[in-house]
């Protein structure tokens, strides 16, 4: 199999503090442009995003994905899965870090008990590229809650 490739393009102008831009899904053109700053990654987001708030989403999208297809091999398919993921950073000396990615997940799935539910959770999160891909910079924790 060929590898697979997305990418995704910033125009920036100005100077990181005062400057602004803008970013968009160059592969599937399925977002975008959508405005970025220095200031909506570090005090109010004000309508514009942030690298960090796309690693959450492209977190939750992957791990919901692992988790569909954790449940799936398993043998308990799930009727629904709901993911957040809340990546935070800090403004140290060394710069701005992204220190951690919370994972929240809700899950209906017919017949499964909540502690095999909360085990899948965790191997799922094992299984994810994009949690393989922070592993060991980011500290990753997930919070997993099946439905009635």
């Amino acid at each position: 199999m060929a590898g697979i490739e997305r990418r995704a393009e910033v125009v920036w102008e100005g100077t990181l503090a005062t400057g602004s831009g803008e970013t968009s899904a160059a592969s599937s053109g399925a977002f975008g442009p959508l405005p970025v700053t220095w200031s909506a990654r570090t005090e109010a987001a004000d309508g514009k995003t942030s690298p960090e708030e796309l690693v959450a989403a492209a977190h939750a999208a992957c791990y919901a994905m692992a988790f569909a297809h954790t449940l799936s091999e398993a043998g308990s398919p799930p009727d629904r899965l709901a993911v957040s993921a809340v990546v935070s950073a800090e403004l140290g000396d060394e710069g701005l870090r992204v220190t951690t990615s919370e994972l929240t997940v809700t899950g209906r799935v017919p017949g499964l008990e909540a502690s095999d539910f909360s085990r899948y959770a965790q191997d799922a999160e094992r299984g994810c590229p994009v949690s393989n891909a922070l592993r060991g910079n980011v500290e990753i924790r997930v919070d997993a809650r099946l439905e009635d």
